[in-house]
């Protein structure tokens, strides 16, 4: 038995030694250690043995298997060591070759017009401010003179939530005023500060989203007037759509948190049957604005009389739907990567004033 054991063995290892691939290598494994294996036979044969049979030739057979297995494991190493190795001697790689292909990844356009406004507001001198997205009800409501009469209050407009905080009632912010108040009472003005971020609203239609961009501007200075607002707002829109032929029309309106108030429409040219901003063959309101309400500024601590200011704000999705020609706002929040693909910003096209801030 030992004898046969022995023979056997060796005949395996060279079997095993000789196999020409793994192919051949995974045969002769499958020979010897398969369930119909030679080797795996042998074992089958200890049940049928005595006690002292399988004592005496259990050890060895265990052992024959091991030594087969190991002679096994270290061939299939070898064929995978030469393999890398005949990789590395024969495949290169030019790294001064250009890239096959483009980047997957693109920019949204909200975050895209997000960085062509920083950019522009920041040549005017404009810091940007963030603030909470849930907010207090004085924060977003009372600090704005906007009355507990107002619609804007209402449970069908406002996503509250229920209870209070500190005696307070909170929800989500409807626009980024709320921003403007936290700055005047956090800063000493002058206060120069666009606020850009994400307001919610109880609407949806192909214009309008529960959640929507928002982008609102306050100066606080001594001596503001309407003229320096309607200048600011001339200068925004020419450097954003980039173009000079820009003209507004500023129309009286009201808002509970600016006095005098204005909505802001700018000319529009008919272009290959789509209006284009720029001209004046018809209007289109973009914006709203106003002076702030000397109430505002009362209410945020500093003195109406020694200080004024100018506020004005527009939806963000709104500016990027006239500039780059879309026509659902739904589809901003669809996730469809064919719509991004179209309208997305590769994510090197950084906004500059010297280069353009569009693609």
């Amino acid at each position: 038995m030992t004898t046969d054991l022995d023979k056997l063995g060796s005949d395996w290892l060279s079997r095993i030694d000789a196999a020409a691939d793994l192919a051949a290598l995974e045969a002769e494994r499958v020979a010897a250690l398969g369930k119909q294996g030679a080797i795996t036979g042998l074992l089958k044969t200890l049940g049928g043995m005595s006690p002292e049979e399988r004592q005496t030739a259990g050890p060895r057979i265990h052992a024959l298997r091991e030594s087969v297995t190991d002679a096994i494991a270290a061939k299939k190493a070898a064929f995978e060591a030469a393999e890398l190795e005949r990789k590395l001697a024969t495949e290169t790689l030019d790294m001064t070759l250009p890239v096959l292909s483009a980047p997957q990844g693109s920019v949204h356009p909200v975050s895209q017009v997000m960085d062509e406004l920083a950019e522009i507001f920041a040549d005017l001198g404009f810091a940007v401010a963030t603030g909470p997205e849930i907010e207090d009800d004085w924060h977003n409501f009372t600090a704005l003179n906007i009355p507990e009469s107002h619609p804007a209050r209402a449970m069908h407009d406002t996503f509250y939530f229920p209870g209070e905080s500190e005696g307070k009632r909170m929800l989500l912010r409807t626009h980024t005023s709320p921003v403007q108040i936290r700055t005047m009472t956090s800063q000493e003005p002058p206060i120069r500060i666009i606020a850009p971020g994400r307001t919610y609203r109880s609407d949806s239609d192909a214009t309008h989203t529960p959640m929507f961009h928002q982008v609102e501007g306050l100066v606080i200075d001594r001596g503001i007037h309407m003229g320096h607002l309607k200048w600011t707002l001339e200068t925004f829109l020419k450097a954003f759509f980039e173009r000079d032929d820009i003209v507004l029309r500023l129309r009286p309106s009201y808002f509970p948190f600016t006095e005098p108030s204005a909505e802001v429409d700018v000319g529009y040219s008919v272009e290959k049957g789509r209006r284009v901003i720029g001209g004046s063959e018809g209007w289109m309101e973009v914006l709203g604005s106003g002076m702030v309400h000397p109430k505002v500024i009362a209410a945020c601590g500093l003195d109406p009389d020694e200080w004024q200011g100018f506020a004005f704000g527009c939806g963000i999705d709104r500016l990027a739907m006239l500039k780059y020609g879309m026509d659902d706002l739904r589809a901003f929040f669809d996730g469809d990567l064919r719509w991004l693909r179209h309208y997305g910003f590769a994510s090197l096209d950084v906004p500059t004033l010297s280069g353009g801030v569009g693609a």
